[in-house]
């Protein structure tokens, strides 16, 4: 699974919405300068969002989106989902998004037998996770001084 940019700036938005839970609405403009997210991207974004139940918006002037539920009731996994389709590295692999494998024999393929195990890892950290994980975590890292990026390989 790999995570596109729309992927990407959608939890960053859902992070921006998440820190202001229980306030009044977001002006789009408002997470557009926070996250560094272009605004018609952003509208696309979160107007996808609305329809699957997860922000909803305000009209008007005094308009822009929120939550449509706490965020610690939000998936990350329902957002991958939505966005993105299968977890899953592979097709062959996908309990939502099954493709037909073109190995052999795709009960004893070992590539399939392993890429399950990376799909069953990602499932469950992103089942568990939610909105309001990347809240605290947006937090802590707030909390800690400027350094490099650190790329462990």
């Amino acid at each position: 699974m790999k995570l596109s940019v729309r992927g990407k700036y959608a939890l960053r938005a859902l992070t921006a919405l998440g820190e202001a839970y229980g306030k009044d609405v977001v002006r789009i403009q408002s997470i557009s300068d926070q996250q560094r997210i272009p605004k018609r991207f952003l509208e696309q974004i979160l107007f996808d969002l609305k329809s699957a139940g997860i922000v909803e918006s305000r009209r008007g002037v005094a308009g822009g989106y929120r939550l449509a539920v706490p965020p610690e009731k939000i998936p990350l996994a329902k957002v991958v989902r939505h966005l993105e389709g299968a977890l899953a590295p592979v097709g062959c692999i996908s309990e939502r998004f099954y493709e037909k494998c073109s190995c052999p024999d795709e009960r004893r393929c070992p590539l399939r037998s392993f890429m399950k195990e990376v799909r069953d890892a990602i499932a469950k950290i992103l089942e568990t996770a939610t909105v309001a994980d990347l809240v605290t975590r947006a937090e802590q890292l707030r909390q800690e001084p400027d350094r490099p990026i650190d790329f462990e390989i």
